[in-house]
């Protein structure tokens, strides 16, 4: 079992950038991935970026130069840094831990991020 905790969802504007943080209640060292997700209400939750235990990333194509992923395995914690944000990107992030390659995926509360126009 892993628990997740989002914090850094809020209120900016068009173009602007904001940092979500997910700190996980154990060591993420051996997590195999750790990712972001959204989803607006009525839609299916979506890969925004995810990041293996070796580093490896992946992006959404639409996020691609403009978000990034990123771990402190000291601090037990992924970053999500968004920048030049759009309102459409007003919805709910979750962040996301697997344990092993093919196992559930754990999820955290969510955080809301609103771009304002």
């Amino acid at each position: 079992q892993v628990q997740l905790v989002e914090s850094g969802g809020g209120l900016v504007q068009a173009g602007g950038s904001l940092r979500l943080s997910c700190v996980a209640s154990k060591s993420i060292f051996s997590i195999n991935t750790m990712g972001w997700y959204r989803q607006a209400p009525g839609n299916q939750r979506d890969l925004v970026a995810a990041i293996t235990s070796s580093g490896y990333t992946r992006y959404a194509d639409s996020v691609k130069g403009r978000f990034t992923i990123s771990r402190d395995n000291a601090k037990n914690t992924v970053y999500l840094q968004m920048n030049n944000l759009k309102p459409e990107e007003t919805v709910v992030y979750y962040c996301a831990a697997r344990e092993t390659y093919g196992s559930a995926w754990f999820w955290g509360q969510g955080t809301q991020v609103t771009v304002s126009s």
